[in-house]
């Protein structure tokens, strides 16, 4: 079953527990869903549906920080509950050394050495990693250190 699908009959299991908080992410998930199609004018696939739930979950982190910060504990527990949801669907993140093996091999494959060649290695690092869940900033941060 794809995640389109599982978050369908997702939102019917919601319905019908009356579980009004996991229903409003869901039904939020499907409305953005909704929203990128019509903009790209085509269906999304599991990838594209992983990359928009990647995306909803960023925006979630950001605002569960800010509300933290501004003194919204009841926001922020909000937001919380969203990232959890979203997570479900999502793929496990790749730990840190994967992406550093991939990032090694990426420099071996552009034969890169100096930091001006970063936007070369990102570009094909992204490429390898398309897909998978895995934190742009962590990525950069990783090319930044073994090129400098």
């Amino acid at each position: 079953m794809g995640i389109r699908e599982q978050l369908l009959a997702d939102i019917t299991a919601a319905m019908k527990a009356r579980d009004a908080a996991r229903l409003d992410t869901l039904r939020m998930v499907k409305t953005e869903l909704q929203r990128q199609e019509i903009d790209l004018q085509t269906q999304l696939d599991d990838a594209g549906m992983i990359a928009l739930l990647t995306k909803l979950l960023k925006q979630r982190q950001e605002s569960a920080e800010s509300f933290a910060k501004g003194g919204r504990p009841e926001l922020a527990a909000k937001e919380t509950a969203e990232i959890v949801v979203l997570e479900g669907y999502l793929p496990k993140a790749m730990s840190e050394e994967d992406v550093a093996a991939i990032v090694d091999e990426a420099i071996r494959e552009t034969g890169a050495t100096t930091a001006k060649d970063m936007g070369n290695v990102m570009k094909a690092v992204m490429a390898k990693l398309a897909g998978q869940r895995v934190d742009g900033k962590t990525v950069n941060g990783l090319v930044r250190a073994k090129l400098s």
